[in-house]
């Protein structure tokens, strides 16, 4: 009975280890399934960026939209003040590339707590295309990227294509951490359930590529503007309309802030409780994926008997198999050798999340406080939402 404790931890640990199994076999399908060349399909697109204030590498990351080997598409960029800063980033983005179509929209109602998605409805009616795709602004991509997510719609199946992205890490331990928890451990996760749940069920934010028809489906973005994750339920409400979700093998990048720790730790916070919103009976479950913690603790636990050891050996190999496969294997992030040691740092700070996202339902964003309820989001200080209409926003200012 002494070492009843260590023992329960150490079975918690295995249950960890298999899923790190999971993750390895789930990583190589994904690289199995997307080893044949991609179908010639180029739909013309209209991408969406929604702006708020400077991010990091912004400029380069505009830049890298407007050189694509893609024959038709065009770039709308809005914003919420016409005195925001990265208007400015827009315009000189015009001046550079005078031969893409670019539109800046000035969005200025307010149609929901989501303010990125109350400013995307207002964008939707200037986008010309029978195709859509959404990302943030910090999204740098390859030349090939629309080719390669575009490319599924060939398909009438397909509502939606999505894809797994990589951290660029400022030099802070916040952002550091930030980087190797996306490469090793939420790519691995979304593989996993891209494997267990036959598909993807749901979206990444780093690209939100879709039909106008599948959009149609759900009702548009307008059922959206009070919802925190709002690239899950867009994903989530298109699969279950019927379409197909695919996660196509191109990787994005996106350029982390400096994260002090305890920025990071808020980011976590928000993540973790959008998530046990979203997906509530999945979430539970996480508990039984912390293999490395669960390890950690049985050698405490159990006073340094000699098989807790031999279990935290076994699952330190197996995260590190999976840091390997899913981080460099399948997002080619070169840093996570390099970050290698802050992995189970990074996972006790997650186990600990897991445990704390369920004492409240305070989240930090933009800034911002705001209470998340069934996963929507309210703030005491914004103001009540206009009606939301298909009307054009008050005003538009566009380069062709």
């Amino acid at each position: 009975m002494h070492f009843l404790p260590g023992i329960v931890s150490a079975g918690l640990a295995l249950c960890g280890m298999g899923f790190y199994v999971l993750c390895l076999r789930s990583a190589r399908a994904f690289l199995r399934d997307n080893c044949k060349p991609a179908t010639a399909f180029t739909p013309s697109v209209s991408i969406l960026k929604p702006l708020r204030g400077i991010d990091p590498q912004m400029y380069e990351s505009f830049r890298s939209h407007c050189v694509q080997d893609y024959p038709e598409y065009e770039i709308i960029f809005g914003v919420s003040e016409a005195d925001d800063p990265a208007v400015e980033a827009v315009h000189d983005l015009m001046r550079e590339f005078p031969q893409c179509k670019i539109q800046l929209v000035v969005c200025p109602r307010v149609l929901g707590t989501n303010r990125k998605t109350s400013n995307l409805v207002q964008m939707l009616p200037h986008a010309s295309h029978d195709h859509i795709l959404i990302n943030d602004s910090d999204i740098l991509v390859t030349p090939d990227y629309l080719g390669r997510v575009m490319a599924p719609f060939a398909s009438a199946k397909v509502g939606m294509t999505t894809c797994p992205y990589r951290g660029i890490a400022a030099n802070t331990l916040g952002s550091k951490l930030e980087s190797v928890g996306i490469s090793t451990d939420f790519i691995a996760g979304v593989l996993a359930a891209r494997q267990v749940e036959d598909g993807i069920h749901f979206a990444l934010g780093s690209t939100l590529a879709m039909s106008r028809v599948a959009l149609d489906a759900i009702g548009g973005l307008e059922p959206l503007v009070d919802y925190l994750a709002d690239d899950f339920e867009l994903g989530n409400r298109i699969s279950r309309a019927g379409f197909d979700v695919v996660l196509v093998d191109v990787v994005v990048e996106t350029h982390l802030p400096t994260y002090s720790f305890r920025q990071f730790f808020e980011h976590q916070m928000r993540w973790a409780r959008s998530t046990r919103d979203s997906r509530r009976r999945g979430y539970v479950g996480i508990l039984l994926t912390f293999g490395l913690p669960w390890a950690i603790i049985s050698v405490l636990l159990s006073a340094g008997v000699w098989w807790s050891w031999i279990v935290l050996a076994a699952a330190a190999a197996l995260r590190t198999a999976v840091a390997a496969q899913v981080g460099i294997g399948v997002v080619h992030d070169r840093s996570v050798w390099r970050h290698l040691w802050l992995v189970p740092l990074r996972d006790l700070i997650a186990f600990w999340v897991w445990f704390a996202s369920f004492a409240g339902h305070q989240v930090h964003w933009r800034g911002e406080i705001f209470i998340l309820e069934n996963g929507r989001i309210r703030s005491t200080h914004l103001p009540q939402p206009a009606p939301v209409t298909a009307a054009e926003p008050d005003k538009v200012s566009a380069h062709w």
